[in-house]
């Protein structure tokens, strides 16, 4: 079987949970292959990571040279790997940062390219939610070696011994991709909360809050989920535009998404949609949130939020 490519992501050596969810995904087409892109020191504790994920081979690029540079070396990294590998299909995930190297890769290899999949099928066919999640629609990359970016959540990750080969790879940077640098970065603070658009569960707070989040926030500490906003309650200014979950903030596809307080526009709804299943917790029982969801209830979210918060800490015991 030919090799799938899997661009790693990860901070610092720590990889982040959709990179196994495309391990999993990379199965059903191939033999996972892993591309890590970082440091030397990291490599080592990496592999044996994605190795436990079922990679059977790791590619380790040391990227002491383009360290801080923006997305066009990991783009060059990943199309000398295909050129050694001839993958069957590359997998990268739908974060901003991977649909660009996933764009500049497509022009680099003169491939096909999907972004924003939110399921793979065998054979490379995959799902998408498009015009604001009004439609669904499946594809395939029909030219060279098919490019596909994958929101999170799209899997399960599998946890499973792979082979683990590890292979250094040494790539050549060209001194055209490295006119873009990051000079400064603002660390984002620590909540000690999930990703807002890795997360299995989201919990978001609309205008019905009022701008007091505290029961929004306790019902997410008690699930281990995110927290995310309306646009209605990040114009209010109750929260950051990094909460945001809508048409113009963040895309979510969680296993479970809990509105609370919000009132279904189609802004926000085409943030969430495609959420497994879908909680709204409203006082209006017309709001349109309830057309979309699997369960609802109407009531004061500053009521209800609490009772179900302390029912699940109960049952935690």
């Amino acid at each position: 079987m030919s090799e799938v490519l899997v661009l790693v992501d990860h901070v610092d050596g720590a990889i982040r949970k959709p990179t196994f969810e495309l391990l999993a995904i990379a199965k059903r087409l191939g033999e996972p292959a892993a591309v890590f892109i970082g440091g030397a020191d990291k490599a080592a504790a990496a592999a044996e990571t994605l190795k436990g994920y079922g990679a059977d081979k790791i590619y380790t690029v040391d990227d002491t040279e383009i360290r801080g540079y923006l997305v066009a070396p990991k783009a060059e990294v990943l199309q000398q790997v295909a050129a050694q590998a001839s993958p069957a299909a590359i997998l990268i995930p739908s974060s901003a940062e991977g649909k660009e190297i996933a764009g500049r890769l497509a022009i680099k290899l003169d491939s096909g390219l999907i972004t924003d999949a939110v399921d793979v099928a065998e054979g490379g066919v995959t799902t998408q939610s498009v015009f604001a999640g009004n439609f669904t629609v499946t594809a395939k990359v029909t030219k060279g070696t098919p490019i596909i970016t994958v929101k999170p959540n799209a899997a399960a990750p599998e946890e499973g011994a792979g082979a683990g080969v590890v292979e250094q790879f040494a790539a050549t940077i060209s001194d055209a991709a490295k006119t873009a640098q990051i000079v400064a970065s603002q660390p984002r603070q620590a909540t000690g909360r999930p990703e807002l658009t890795e997360a299995a569960i989201v919990v978001s707070g609309g205008r019905g809050t009022g701008g007091d989040f505290a029961a929004v926030e306790g019902l997410a500490d008690s699930l281990g989920a995110a927290v995310g906003a309306s646009r209605a309650a990040v114009d209010s200014g109750w929260k950051p535009h990094t909460f945001q979950v809508g048409q113009t903030g963040k895309v979510v596809s969680p296993q479970l998404y809990v509105a609370n307080g919000i009132s279904g526009a189609i802004q926000h709804r085409a943030g969430m949609q495609t959420s497994k299943t879908i909680v709204a917790v409203n006082k209006d029982e017309e709001a349109p949130i309830f057309e979309l969801v699997d369960f609802g209830v109407v009531g004061d979210l500053h009521s209800v939020l609490p009772a179900a918060t302390a029912e699940i800490e109960k049952r935690k015991g």
